[in-house]
């Protein structure tokens, strides 16, 4: 057999971790890799056209599967463009490995061509980075990178200029044994005692979930109908908690809705749940507070904490709720799904009446049509502004269908980049892109890769012509708009014009039937709509020091908005509630 270089032994580890796809832009340095993963059988090459949606790609893929995803950047400018994404996925906990091809060994330090120094460029948005300078250091670097970024949730980077890259690997390398997977984390005995005493002591308890509840649903329903607890969610823990939940109270944050911010302050007990909720301003400052927590260095950086448990969520309520004594007293969770309900009947109105005939058309009725017609199992990405406000409203979670965001990172034009590398994981499932026209232009070239690959991605394009969550921001703070309007062109023509389905709809009763077209079209398409950029309206007491970015520094008022088919569910909470 012919010996391997260094790109072929590590275009082989990555198979043997269970990488299915490299994404990124082919050049340089680069170039002996793409050419060892031209020969692998494994592994595909994907051809975007800009790297930054490369490591949105990746992220996405490594979310929805929960198994390592890779992406690649040539040296220099390269790789360089991979960082925004890369930033997203660490944020996002997702397993990334990054590949940052570098320039000739030997000309490093020398102000050559394209050069940077990856091992500093991405050391904030890695839990690992280090290059191979040598092939000797193959195939253990690579592994070492593999397991921090499975054990640990996030990306690694390894940077390897491209003449090492084409050097012979060593002989008889060892077969390393390789982590794919993550154990669970249980709590010590005695933070469990602790915490069952709290709970015990507690007359309301209320629990607020984030993303850490993935897989743990059925044990918070236990332990919320044990205690008699509301149930709150931060916009990542949406679709992991709030579908079939008797408990709920709603979301909180400046996106949030119903009564969970009544839920979270009015208790005795808080328990967050795998959460690292960044908005401190709607978090109590006078009641006991637990953060529950499989990453110890999120413990208490939001808010003081009574009690601190490192382990994972699933493992530490299969300990907990056994042991905590039942509470048989539903008046506080009554209460606070009478509320919630209330307060979903009187944000819903504005947004159903007439709404057949308002044009520009309320994204609000755009966001609510698709939540009907959509698959069960569809996965949504959305994109950062507005778009996160109609999925956080108008989106149902039923445990089969997934959200995806840059929910933590806050970036624009994550929205397609991540429909691709979802759409890879299963080109038999529907993905559909919520984008904005900001963040659709942003990273437009990359419709393209839609079309090369024949992804069947259903870009649904909120198209206000502006970038409606910045001049949010301006009006609140007291600035008149500026710099925030689009001239955009009719986006379903460019779409036709790069070989795509593309439909524009300006009137509401064309909306149901150009969206169902879309969606049996076999390949990629775009809807087009135009939406109204004043659909949004805010309370008129909200101040101007109220929001910095997507955060309330004071006070606790919401944003105004219609609530879809949540009204709905709230009201099926309530058959539980006792009539007076």
């Amino acid at each position: 057999m012919a010996k391997q270089n260094v790109s072929e032994q590590f275009v082989d580890i990555l198979g043997r971790a269970g990488v299915k796809r490299l994404y990124g832009v082919v050049g340089d340095s680069l170039n002996p890799v793409v050419d060892a993963v031209r020969r692998h059988p494994g592994i595909e090459w994907i051809q975007v056209r800009h790297e930054e949606t490369a490591a949105f790609a990746a992220g996405a893929e490594a979310q929805i599967t929960g198994d390592l995803a890779a992406c690649a950047g040539s040296c220099g400018p390269g790789n360089l463009h991979l960082i925004n994404g890369l930033y997203d996925a660490h944020r996002s906990m997702a397993p990334v490995l990054a590949l940052a091809s570098h320039i000739p060994s030997g000309e490093i330090g020398l102000g050559f061509f394209q050069e940077t120094h990856p091992e500093l460029l991405f050391q904030e948005c890695s839990h690992y980075n280090e290059m191979i300078s040598n092939p000797q250091q193959m195939p253990r670097l690579l592994q070492t990178a593999i397991q921090h970024a499975i054990g640990r949730g996030g990306v690694s980077v390894v940077s390897m200029p491209g003449d090492v890259a084409s050097l012979p690997a060593p002989e008889k390398s060892v077969e390393h044994a390789l982590v794919t997977s993550r154990p669970t984390v249980r709590p010590g005995d005695e933070e469990i005692d602790q915490l069952c005493a709290m709970v015990d002591k507690a007359k309301r308890v209320t629990l607020f979930c984030g993303s850490g509840t993935a897989g743990a649903h059925a044990e918070v329903m236990e332990f919320a109908e044990k205690v008699k607890a509301p149930v709150g969610h931060a916009l990542r823990g949406k679709e992991w908690i709030q579908y079939d939940n008797p408990f709920d109270v709603g979301m909180s944050g400046l996106l949030g809705y119903g009564a969970a911010y009544e839920a979270t302050n009015e208790c005795d007990l808080l328990i967050l749940l795998g959460t690292d909720f960044p908005y401190n301003a709607f978090l109590p400052t006078d009641v006991k507070i637990v953060q529950v927590d499989v990453r110890p260095e999120r413990l208490g950086r939001r808010s003081k904490l009574d009690l601190a448990v490192w382990g994972d969520v699933r493992e530490t309520l299969r300990c907990l709720t056994p042991r905590v004594k039942p509470k048989s007293d539903r008046k506080f969770l009554d209460r606070m799904l009478k509320k919630h309900a209330d307060a979903l009947e009187g944000v819903v109105k504005a947004y159903t009446r007439k709404v057949e005939k308002h044009r520009p058309i309320h994204p609000e009725y755009v966001a609510s049509v698709l939540d009907e017609i959509a698959d069960e199992d569809a996965v949504f990405t959305v994109d950062t502004g507005m778009c996160n406000v109609w999925a956080a409203r108008y989106l149902t979670p039923n445990g089969k269908r997934r959200v995806i965001g840059s929910f933590s990172h806050g970036s624009m034009a994550n929205a397609l980049p991540q429909a691709i590398g979802a759409q890879f994981t299963d080109r038999n499932r529907q993905v559909v892109s919520m984008s904005g026209d900001g963040g659709f232009s942003m990273l437009m070239g990359d419709f393209l890769t839609l079309v090369q690959y024949n992804l069947p991605v259903k870009v649904v394009l909120f198209n206000n012509s502006s970038l409606g969550m910045v001049e949010l921001e301006m009006l609140v703070g007291g600035l008149p708009s500026f710099g925030t309007t689009n001239t955009n062109p009719d986006f379903a023509a460019v779409a036709r014009a790069c070989g795509a389905y593309g439909v524009r709809v300006e009137k509401p009763k064309q909306l149901e039937s150009a969206l169902r077209d879309a969606f049996k079209h076999k390949g990629p398409a775009l809807v087009d709509v135009v939406t109204d950029p004043n659909a949004l309206s805010i309370p008129p007491k909200i101040s101007a020091d109220m929001v910095t970015g997507f955060a309330l520094s004071a006070g606790k008022i919401v944003l105004d908005g219609g609530v879809g088919r949540m009204l709905q569910m709230a009201r099926s909470n309530l058959r539980n509630v006792p009539r007076p």
